[in-house]
């Protein structure tokens, strides 16, 4: 269903940093910048990039917004969660665990990234 995501920072240092460490719990190479200065991770799913606004105006997150990463368990989801902490990321939400409802089971680990993007890894339970 989607191509690419990209969220907005000004310290695309620290969003590399954070990201390389997240996205490789996840098997993902680390990102690479373009010319632009833009940070593309590649995955067999698609993109993900860190940018700096277009427009020049300062990065801010999108309130009501969330990116899902899916994960192949719980143990990979808390690992991201903690790789995440350890690289500038802090803890939003319920801590990571277990969540009952509409959608089924699902293992949930949330973060905000250095910018305050926030973002879940997904964990689907079977049973």
């Amino acid at each position: 269903m989607f191509s690419h995501i990209v969220v907005g920072a000004d310290d695309l240092v620290a969003s590399k940093k954070f990201y390389d460490a997240v996205l490789g719990t996840l098997g993902v190479a680390p990102g690479r910048a373009d010319d632009k200065g833009r940070v593309f991770w590649r995955a067999p799913t698609g993109l993900f990039a860190v940018s700096k606004p277009i427009n020049g105006e300062p990065a801010s997150c999108a309130n009501g917004g969330t990116v899902g990463f899916a994960t192949t368990g719980p143990e990979q989801a808390e690992a991201w969660h903690a790789a995440g902490v350890a690289n500038g990321g802090t803890t939003c939400e319920d801590p990571p665990g277990i969540r009952d409802g509409d959608m089924g089971k699902l293992f949930l680990a949330y973060l905000r990234d250095p910018a305050g993007n926030k973002l879940c890894a997904v964990h689907r339970m079977t049973s």
